[in-house]
């Protein structure tokens, strides 16, 4: 059995859309990470977004874990046209795309981004290849929203709308197991 840790990086303190700009984490919380850093087995092989607020925070829970090379399919939902600015200017200048976005999540695409379905095929290759090659191991992911809400659709079978019904702080973890009667959901949004 696998057993995938999806840890959220540090906050950026951003009131805007962040999908692919690299935008900072504040790491200033040394407590939680701490505490985050307890929580996480100590065997695991460990991967992250090579987005800086994702690798930076798996710096700081790095221990002893094994360290994988940055992958960049573990990235953020990109925003496009709608990277850094924030909710009510977009729906002042593109209302019922904005809407339909993250109303009815699928192939609704921010202009120049990605659709919900290209990001979860992106991260299901990621994550697949990560398992493929660590078999029985257990996996810290340090990345983003987005790829850990793909990762809790496909282990729950959600629609991609209610995915995004599930809150996801930063410095958070969410477990799922992977053994080969399927995927289960373990903790979803767990603040040590």
């Amino acid at each position: 059995m696998t057993t995938l840790y999806l840890v959220r990086h540090g906050p950026t303190h951003a009131k805007t859309m962040v999908g692919w700009s690299d935008l900072p984490a504040d790491l200033s919380d040394t407590a939680a990470i701490q505490r985050l850093s307890d929580f996480l087995p100590d065997q695991a092989v460990m991967i992250s977004s090579d987005l800086s607020r994702a690798s930076a925070t798996a710096d700081a829970l790095q221990k002893s874990h094994t360290r994988l090379p940055h992958d960049t399919d573990l990235r953020e939902i990109h925003f496009g046209d709608w990277e850094l600015r924030n909710f009510a200017d977009i729906e002042a200048t593109d209302p019922e795309r904005i809407r339909a976005y993250w109303e009815t999540p699928g192939d609704v695409r921010p202009p120049n981004g990605e659709s919900w379905h290209e990001v979860t095929a992106r991260v299901d290759r990621a994550i697949d290849r990560v398992i493929t090659a660590h078999p029985g191991q257990d996996i810290i992911a340090v990345a983003h929203f987005g790829v850990i809400l793909s990762q809790v659709q496909r282990a729950e079978r959600l629609t991609a709308y209610e995915a995004f019904s599930h809150r996801i702080d930063n410095l958070s973890v969410t477990s799922v197991s992977i053994n080969p009667s399927g995927w289960s959901l373990g903790h979803i949004n767990h603040n040590p």
